[in-house]
This record gives C-alpha cells, sequence and structure tokens, in this order.
C-alpha cells in the first residue's frame, strides 16, 4: 500500500509552506481532482478567481504523478498561466511537497516544434524566400539583422526557446530559423538530432512529474498521427472554456493564391520549370475565382470552383510526385533534405485542404456535413490591400475531442466560468460529453449536440458507457452580494449597429465620473471602444487609455498603476486583466457580446441546430455571449478586499426573454436597474479609496 499522504494533507502542508490559509472551495475541488483520478471519471470544475485552482488540481496530480510514475500533462490556453505555473506555482510546490512525498517533484514545459529553433535549418542555410506581395528592402533589412542575431544566439542558448530569447524577433525573421513539426526531418535522420533544442524538451517532458503545455499543442497530439505529448493517462485543461476554439483552430484550414504562390517558390529548385509554372498558374486561377466569389459562407461551390480547384489538387499532387521521397545522406546533404521535407510537407498540406474543401459538399443536408466552407478578405496585413482567402473548419470539435482526449485519458477541465444558464451541460456537449454529467445514458439533447459530426470523419464513440462525467461548482471566496453591484441599464434604447446612443454615451460619463475613473470598459468592437475614449476624454478630466494606443501589457500597467485612469478596449480585455486593488471598481459593458451575425462557422452550427429542431440561438450565440459576459464581470473582483459595479448598457439584459438566462451564468451579485443608486454606490467607494499620489 502507498505510503503517499492523502490529498488532503497534502495541501494542507503546502498551503502551510506557501503561507496561506485553508479554502472550503480549494479543498472540495482537490477531493474531486483526486477522486477522479482514482475512478477514471472525467470531472468539470468551475472554480472562481480566489479559490486557488492552480494548487488543488496541481497537489492531486503531482500526488498521482509519484505514485504511479506516469506523468500528468497540464494544458493552459495562455501563456501567462503557463509562466506563471512553471515559473511560480509549480517550484513553490516542488518544494513544499518535498518532504511528505519523499522526494522533490518535477516537472517541465513542453511547446510545439516551432517555438524551438532548428539547428539544421541555421546550419545549412535553408530559408523561405519573402513574400513578393510585401517586398520592403527595410523590412527585409531588419529581417535579415534579426536572423543574424539568431544565429549567433544559437551558440548561446541552452533551450533554443524562442521565449526565452530578449529581445524577441519578427515572426518572419523566426520563421527563417524553425520547422513545424511535419518540416522536421525526424531526429533519426538528423545531423543534428542528438542536440535538438524540440527533441531535448521532449525527452525531458517524458522524465517529469507534469508537464505544462498549452490547448494548440494537445489539439495537434489530437489530430496527429504520432504523439507529441508524453505518455500519461491524467489531462488537467485549465481555462477550459477556450478549449473548443483552440481545437478549431488547429483543425481550420486557409487557402488562397498567396499561399500557392509561397508553396511554388518552396519547390521552384526542386521541379523542372513547367511544374512550378503549372502550380503558379493553378494559384492565379484560385486568385481570379475568389476575386469574384461572395465573401461568405459557401453552401455550395460556384461556378467554375470544382475546376479550378480539382487543376490545383492534380498540379500540387504533380509537384509532390516530381520531387519524390526525401532521401538522407548524411550531414552534407541535411540542408537539401531539409527544403525537400519543408517543400513535400507544403504540398501535401495544402494538397489535403484542396480535397478537404472539395469534399465539403458531398452531403446534401448542410446540417450533417463535417465542415464549413467560406471565404473572407484578409485584412491582417498593414499597409497592404486586402486579399480574398478561402477558410475550412470543422462544423464540430466534439466528436474528435471525445475520440482522442476523452477516450484516451482521464481528463479534468477547470476554469472560473464553465457554467451557462446554470449548468455545466452547454460546455459539455461542445467537448462532446453528454448532458447531465454522472451516470447519464442518454445522448446529448438535440439542441446542443452536433457533436456526431466529427473533425476528421472518423467513428464518434457512444455517449454512453464511457464518457462519464461529474460537475463540480466549487464556488469563490468573495463575498458577491456584498462586494459587487450588477447594474443593468434598463432605461437606454436597446443597441443598434449605429454606434453608441448619445443616452448612453451620457450614462458612461456619469458613470465613469462617479467612479473617479477606475474604470476598465468593456466594448463589442474597437470601434465603439475608440468612438467611447474619444467622447469620455473631451467630458472627464480622467485620463482614458484605449486598447491600440500602446501594447496590451504596457496599457494594463499604466491603468493599474493610476486608479484615475480608464482603459477602454475588446476581446483580449474581457479576458485578459488581472487588477485587483482600487485602480477597478468599475466595469462597463457596452453590450451583450453576440457573436458577430455574419460569422460564417458559428452562424454554420446555429443553423445545424436549428435544422435539428434545436435553438441555435441559445445553443450558439445566447451561449457564446453568456461566457464571456461571466469572464468581462469576472474582471472586477479579483481579491476579498475588491468593491465594485458591473454596469450593462444594454437593456435586453433586463428586458429579453433570453436575458434571465445570461443573467444565471453571472456571479451572485446585488442587482439593480437604478442609475441613482449606482452613481451613489460608486461616488462612495471612490471617497472611501486611498488618495491618489
Amino acid at each position: 500500500m502507498s505510503k503517499t499522504p492523502p490529498v488532503t494533507d497534502l495541501l494542507d502542508a503546502a498551503v502551510t509552506a506557501l503561507g496561506g490559509a485553508r479554502r472550503d472551495g480549494q479543498v472540495a475541488m482537490a477531493s474531486a481532482v483526486a477522486h477522479a483520478i482514482d475512478t477514471g471519471e472525467h470531472l468539470a470544475v468551475q472554480a472562481g478567481t480566489g479559490t486557488g485552482k492552480s494548487l488543488a488540481y496541481l497537489v492531486p496530480a503531482i500526488r498521482h504523478a509519484v505514485e504511479s510514475g506516469r506523468t500528468v500533462v497540464v494544458s493552459t490556453a495562455t501563456i501567462a498561466l503557463q509562466r506563471q505555473l512553471i515559473e511560480r506555482d509549480l517550484p513553490r510546490l516542488a518544494k513544499a511537497l518535498k518532504k511528505p512525498i519523499g522526494r522533490e517533484p518535477t516537472f517541465a514545459i513542453l511547446k510545439g516544434r516551432g517555438n524551438y529553433l532548428c539547428l539544421n535549418k541555421i546550419h545549412s542555410g535553408t530559408a523561405d524566400e519573402p513574400d513578393t506581395e510585401l517586398f520592403d528592402p527595410f523590412e527585409l533589412s531588419r529581417t535579415g539583422r534579426e536572423v543574424t542575431r539568431l544565429r549567433e544566439w544559437s551558440s548561446d542558448t541552452e533551450t533554443g526557446d524562442r521565449d526565452d530569447l530578449v529581445p524577441g524577433v519578427s515572426d518572419r525573421s523566426w520563421r527563417q530559423v524553425s520547422v513545424s513539426a511535419r518540416e522536421c526531418l525526424g531526429a533519426a535522420n538528423c545531423s543534428y538530432g542528438e542536440d535538438c533544442f524540440a527533441e531535448q524538451s521532449r525527452r525531458r517532458s517524458g522524465k517529469v512529474d507534469v508537464v505544462v503545455t498549452n490547448h494548440a499543442l494537445l489539439a495537434i497530439n489530437a489530430t496527429s498521427p504520432a504523439n507529441v505529448l508524453p505518455e500519461h493517462d491524467v489531462v488537467i485543461i485549465d481555462e477550459a472554456h477556450e478549449l473548443v476554439d483552440r481545437m478549431t483552430s488547429v483543425a481550420t484550414d486557409e487557402l488562397s493564391a498567396a499561399s500557392v504562390a509561397l508553396v511554388a517558390r518552396r519547390c521552384g529548385k526542386l521541379v523542372d520549370e513547367e511544374t512550378a509554372d503549372a502550380l503558379l498558374g493553378a494559384g492565379e486561377q484560385l486568385g481570379e475565382l475568389l476575386e469574384n466569389a461572395p465573401m461568405r459562407q459557401w453552401t455550395g461551390l460556384p461556378a467554375d470552383a470544382t475546376t479550378v480547384l480539382v487543376m490545383l489538387r492534380d498540379r500540387l499532387w504533380q509537384a509532390r510526385s516530381a520531387i519524390g521521397p526525401v532521401r538522407m545522406a548524411g550531414a552534407a546533404d541535411d540542408g537539401a533534405a531539409a527544403a525537400r521535407s519543408a517543400a513535400l510537407t507544403s504540398l501535401e498540406d495544402m494538397h489535403d485542404s484542396v480535397v478537404r474543401i472539395l469534399g465539403a459538399f458531398d452531403e446534401p443536408d448542410e446540417a450533417k456535413r463535417r465542415d464549413v466552407v467560406w471565404a473572407a478578405l484578409d485584412t491582417s496585413r498593414r499597409g497592404a490591400e486586402p486579399r480574398p482567402v478561402l477558410h475550412i473548419a470543422p462544423l464540430s470539435v466534439g466528436g474528435l475531442l471525445r475520440a482522442s482526449l476523452f477516450a484516451d485519458a482521464t481528463v479534468i477541465l477547470t476554469s472560473a466560468t464553465l457554467t451557462i444558464g446554470g449548468s455545466f451541460d452547454a460546455l459539455a456537449a461542445t467537448w462532446g460529453l453528454p448532458a447531465s454529467g454522472r451516470g447519464t445514458d442518454r445522448p446529448v439533447a438535440d439542441e446542443q449536440n452536433v457533436s456526431d459530426v466529427t473533425a476528421n470523419g472518423k467513428a464518434v464513440p457512444s455517449d454512453s458507457g464511457s464518457a462519464r462525467w461529474t460537475g463540480l461548482d466549487a464556488g469563490s471566496p468573495f463575498d458577491y452580494p456584498r462586494s459587487a453591484i450588477l447594474y443593468v441599464a434598463r432605461h437606454l434604447p436597446r443597441p443598434d449597429r449605429s454606434g453608441i446612443s448619445s443616452r448612453a454615451m451620457d450614462e458612461i460619463a456619469e458613470l465613469v465620473g462617479a467612479a473617479g475613473g477606475r474604470t476598465l470598459g468593456l466594448f463589442s468592437s474597437m470601434r465603439a471602444a475608440r468612438e467611447a475614449a474619444e467622447a469620455i476624454r473631451e467630458r472627464i478630466d480622467h485620463p482614458v487609455l484605449c486598447q491600440g494606443d500602446d501594447t496590451t501589457s504596457t496599457l494594463v500597467r499604466r491603468f493599474a498603476d493610476d486608479p484615475a485612469t480608464c482603459l477602454f478596449g475588446t476581446l483580449s480585455l474581457w479576458q485578459g486583466v488581472d487588477v485587483p486593488g482600487p485602480s477597478l471598481s468599475l466595469v462597463l459593458i457596452d453590450r451583450i457580446p453576440f457573436p458577430r451575425p455574419d460569422d460564417p462557422l458559428l452562424t454554420a452550427r446555429q443553423r445545424a441546430i436549428d435544422a435539428r429542431g434545436g435553438n441555435g440561438f441559445l445553443s450558439v450565440a445566447a451561449n457564446h455571449a453568456a461566457l464571456l459576459l461571466a469572464q468581462g464581470a469576472g474582471r472586477l473582483l479579483r481579491s476579498v478586499d475588491d468593491r465594485g459595479v458591473v454596469a450593462v448598457l444594454d437593456s435586453r439584459l433586463a428586458t429579453a426573454g433570453y436575458g434571465g438566462y445570461l443573467m444565471a451564468s453571472l456571479p451572485p451579485m446585488w442587482r439593480t436597474s437604478d442609475p441613482s443608486v449606482v452613481r451613489s454606490a460608486l461616488t462612495r467607494l471612490t471617497a472611501a479609496a486611498p488618495s491618489v499620489g
């Protein structure tokens, strides 16, 4: 029998060693995680800010790893949480548990191969040619200087990890010294295999108790035939509300004339001129097709699209056949082998994307299709003309998650916000889990289930039997009714597309004035954020920062350092701001954050549920909004001493039929729709706050 102490004793030892205090929610979560690991039953845990959820899952994870000798994988959505776990939580916890466990637990971070320098690419001199459409002498010179610095750094670094390079370099420069997993020659075929930074990281990760990774690598592991992660039987997914979006992103492909031209350049020196020209020609025809195609979801292939895509598919395969397989001929040929490998990978990936698009419409029933296809203008390149890009994404990743993630390991999913409308079922459905948690043998309700449509076309396991899970709300240490007010401006007009109404702008000015600044403004679009920032700057004396004025991290730091300052912005601020103390006493939300009505993927998911007789609006749009509302409201209370107001200026939250459903997803704050009550409360908070300066 194991002599390892029970998880509650280990948690007490850790909390004591770290100078903390016992928290009931943390104990309940740690016990539930330990039980899930012991029984193999999946677990979803909602743990509010201040619960101490990192310790609550790390302690039972370490206990299991030490007892079983198996690595536990912890996956996060953000770099910030990864760093917190690796640089602060795990080092302190390892020291705290050394005595009760009998040895110091070990841990490591594992990132995708593209995050590490590729020694073969550096020493062989292979590199991508610049995109001629973006040819800029200044940028080219800058790239050259950065690549030179990267080559020099490769001799000094012990990790080759991009995050360890200070100052950093542009993505374009980094691509010159790194490879994707598919472009890699493989350690056995590369002269630098023994010294490879990515391989060293993988070897380290296979020998430790806890490996910290990210949702993107978790998704790659789920969709790849190769095992990217070390052997494991437990996966802990923090920031689990982001899992579906990250999985969808990895499973999404793009196709454009520019991407075909890049692939053609990559293989230009490896095939005859006629083959390269034929591929370029097919890319140009794709460009013409997209220029004339509708920039929206494709419910079928437009006129001439089949001919163009079939031609592109065949010419990609022709170029692949002309290159032939990668042949290894020793160290001297590593550069040539790397170039061939990169070209083959690009050709095969693009070929498979074209085949996927051509097959996307084989199923006549749109609700049963595996993928969604749409065309959109790419506006991400600064100073460049927008260009049309064809996208294809899975209608659902629930089946993929159920078949790859939940079938192979015990999974713990946690976040501060996992319940929607007071239930875990909505998110569980998107993960491919059955509704109602423990012991259910019935399939997911039709209005939420598109999970039998997998991203890769493989058969999906049944919802009954092995996919058993439990939901736990571990609560929060915050006394919400006493610490926070939820104010819904019921008297304001319903928002429309014309922008922020004059009455709503008056309301913003009055609230910000009563709060003495100290406001985080969360807006549904950058246009609205800028419009509000410009208007409020003219009406109050407090500084108003707006997302885009500087890097987000710099703006958040300036906001936190000066309590009189306001910060307005959009999506990344809804989830990425942690400012405890007097600098934040008002969170302002301009409107319910429904997805854009022209979002092709969410619209397709909504229609698919409608076609099955469900409520697509509630299952997709309302759930999306509820999750973001909860995330946004969660910015207010970050410590037990915080006080303040969450003000929603969208009257629909109080008047629409779905308002109660959205409200049930928010913390139990004291609620009012009386503006005078809220202004008085903010004025009192401002008067009681420490004086500025």
